[in-house]
């Protein structure tokens, strides 16, 4: 490959790592905020959300001026391809993030309850969102195809612990009338982190493509899927 070529595809992914390491910071920290009830962690996560949307229009100058200019083929085009969709979808959770500190913010004085938040489990879902930032994020930087396949197991648990939401604050809102609109208002936050997870799933499949040539969009068994493809390329090179 034509080093300057090369040079430009190493820079747009030293971009996309950094992009991810604001996100996850975000994230990291408006979770953090939430749990603690730091406002100023929050106000924190609100002034960086523009920081993040210049990083977006960023890497999306520089990757339209890849295409443009080297007319890019095979797995280089799939790595393009692969960080305007990975970029886009960083984007959303930032959004989220920012979303989430608007949350904890307008709390004022009010708490979560501390009994509400283990039943919810909370806490073990913004982990597992957190997690899920971290493992898609080595995933690239090692071109890890396992770590890349695991993250949709590890969005089954973020699935489950949303799904069981709506049950938990039906009790919550039995025993306590008055905290009706608290709860309507928590709920968008499970939401917000099971869309987290869902853009990291799609973060996931973007990878597996640009290493394995392999569309697992719409695929059922995502996971059996991508592991069969790594069988049979582990075959090919043995």
């Amino acid at each position: 490959m034509v080093k300057f070529v090369e040079d430009e595809l190493q820079r747009i992914r030293k971009e996309m790592l950094e992009m991810w390491a604001l996100v996850y910071d975000q994230m990291n920290n408006v979770c953090d905020a939430m749990l603690t009830g730091n406002k100023d962690k929050a106000w924190e996560v609100m002034l960086r959300e523009k920081k993040v949307n210049a990083y977006e229009l960023k890497i999306d100058c520089d990757i339209e001026d890849f295409l443009v200019l080297y007319n890019p083929v095979a797995i280089d085009l799939r790595f393009i391809l692969a960080m305007m969709k990975i970029n886009s979808d960083l984007e959303r959770i930032g959004d989220f993030a920012e979303n989430i500190a608007r949350f904890v913010i307008k709390l004022g004085d009010e708490k979560i309850d501390d009994e509400l938040e283990k039943k919810i489990r909370l806490k073990e879902m913004t982990e597992g969102v957190l997690d899920m930032i971290k493992t898609s994020m080595d995933a690239l930087e090692k071109g890890d195809l396992n770590l890349a396949n695991s993250l949709f197991e590890k969005d089954n648990l973020v699935d489950e612990i949303n799904a069981n939401v709506n049950n938990v604050l039906e009790e919550y809102i039995n025993e306590h009338p008055d905290k009706a609109a608290f709860c309507l208002k928590f709920k968008t936050i499970f939401l917000r982190l099971e869309r987290t997870g869902d853009h990291v799933t799609n973060i996931a499949e973007d990878i597996i493509f640009y290493i394995n040539a392999a569309v697992l969009k719409h695929s059922e068994d995502k996971t059996e899927k991508s592991i069969s493809l790594l069988q049979k390329e582990k075959e090919i090179n043995n």
